[in-house]
């Protein structure tokens, strides 16, 4: 059974299983899926409304953006899990002689960088929303300022959560140019979700004063 298909009991139950995965990859994922529908929350909540007016189109061309969003956020769950399983399927294979040897090095190697690319599509997803997020909390309805505060926190922790997992499995590849390349990548996307994040957070506790 896909996990974004079990009610949440179920996945809870097997996230706290002793099973490695879902783990923190997943987890992830479900945090930038919910931080997504909370952006079209608040998008809904502003839509039609007399005093939004003015931003009216804005907002529902920003709605039909986040509902995309989620719908990747939401495949990205199971991907991660799918993604670890075919690494940990590479790692039981036979090396009783060299050739098996090379040839394991190799699959886990490939596998490894897919398992890779994975959180860092999470995290390039995470950089689109973040944004939106902001301008729901900008523009959108104020008395659902607070519920655009908690999408920032989520789809921030969910990009954090993605950065973690490219680290460590960038910790297991030899191909130095990927491990170059993708760790860029993948530390200059956390600093704008963290710079964005950052402006959220101050407009959203500005308006608590």
């Amino acid at each position: 059974m896909s996990l974004i298909t079990k009610n949440v009991n179920e996945f809870l139950n097997e996230l706290a299983s002793s099973s490695p995965a879902p783990g923190g990859g997943s987890v992830s994922a479900l945090a930038a899926a919910l931080g997504t529908a909370l952006v079209s929350m608040v998008s809904q909540l502003t839509i039609g409304k007399k005093k939004y007016a003015a931003v009216e189109n804005e907002m529902k061309e920003l709605l039909q953006a986040s509902e995309k969003l989620r719908a990747e956020a939401a495949a990205l769950i199971d991907r991660d899990t799918e993604a670890f399983n075919v690494v940990m399927n590479a790692f039981k294979l036979p090396q009783t002689n060299d050739a098996e040897k090379q040839h394991r090095a190799g699959t886990v190697e490939a596998a490894t960088k897919q398992a890779t690319l994975v959180p860092l599509d999470l995290m390039k997803l995470c950089a689109q929303t973040i944004r939106l997020s902001k301008l729901v909390a900008e523009k959108g309805n104020t008395n659902a300022l607070s519920d655009a505060g908690v999408s920032m926190l989520l789809i921030q922790a969910g990009c954090r959560g993605a950065y973690y997992n490219v680290k460590i499995n960038l910790s297991g590849i030899t191909d130095a140019n990927f491990v170059k390349e993708i760790g860029a990548s993948a530390a200059a996307i956390m600093a704008e979700v963290d710079q964005t994040a950052r402006e959220i957070q101050q407009r959203v506790e500005a308006s608590f004063a």
